[in-house]
């Protein structure tokens, strides 16, 4: 266990895990178009984040929602879209995070882990509701329609979000001291490197054109 590399994939596993049982908590409201739903998979999601970084939260967050969303026929169609939004809520607050946790048992940076976990929440919450849109337009819905569905999912993205925050920054706190301990730990303080700007292009690119070319290809195929 002292190989760094394989407690970065166990803690990945385990944190995806999570995420994935986190979406089966929930509560699905059919809004006349599209399915949303109120669930914990995004309190897992900013979970992982604040406790491994961005890109073990990324990853973690990533992996377990787009898991979920394979094994259920009615977002199977999105899972590639889920992978890179949630790996963005994830890796969002991850990177952030990391710029506020110490190793000292008193130290409590409260205000910036939230803020940290609400940066992730409204990365995530700015994608999805730029999916649902484009997707219903690509789809052939209207324009009302499509706002229609937009508006709905913005409500359940919020209360979602507000969930995901006050349980995940009071399970860090909790989680902090009894991780300290373990093998585990070097990852959690870990200081991240600062991201070039061109990654973040080439992830925008990406993200659309997976999201674009998914919706796509169900239209075509439906």
């Amino acid at each position: 266990m002292k190989n760094k590399k394989l407690t970065f994939i166990i803690a990945v596993g385990l944190m995806a895990a999570l995420c994935f049982v986190g979406n089966y908590i929930q509560i699905k409201i059919p809004n006349g178009v599209l399915i949303t739903r109120v669930h914990l998979g995004n309190s897992m999601c900013l979970l992982a984040g604040i406790l491994f970084g961005g890109l073990g939260g990324g990853l973690a967050s990533g992996i377990g929602a787009a898991l979920y969303d394979l094994l259920d026929p009615a977002y199977i169609i999105s899972s590639p879209f889920t992978f890179l939004s949630k790996f963005a809520m994830g890796y969002i607050c991850g990177e952030l995070a990391s710029r506020f946790k110490t190793r000292e048992k008193n130290s409590k940076n409260v205000a910036g882990i939230v803020v940290s976990a609400a940066a992730g929440q409204i990365a995530y919450i700015v994608l999805y509701l730029l999916k649902t849109y484009l997707g219903q337009i690509l789809l052939g819905a209207a324009h009302e329609t499509a706002l229609t569905a937009t508006a709905t999912n913005a409500i359940t993205s919020s209360v979602n979000a507000v969930l995901a925050i006050v349980i995940s920054v009071p399970l860090f706190y909790a989680l902090k001291v009894p991780l300290s301990s373990t093998y585990f730990a070097d990852l959690i303080y870990d200081k991240p490197k600062m991201t070039k700007w061109y990654v973040w292009v080439i992830a925008i690119i990406l993200f659309l054109a997976v999201s674009v070319g998914a919706i796509y290809f169900y239209s075509m195929n439906k």
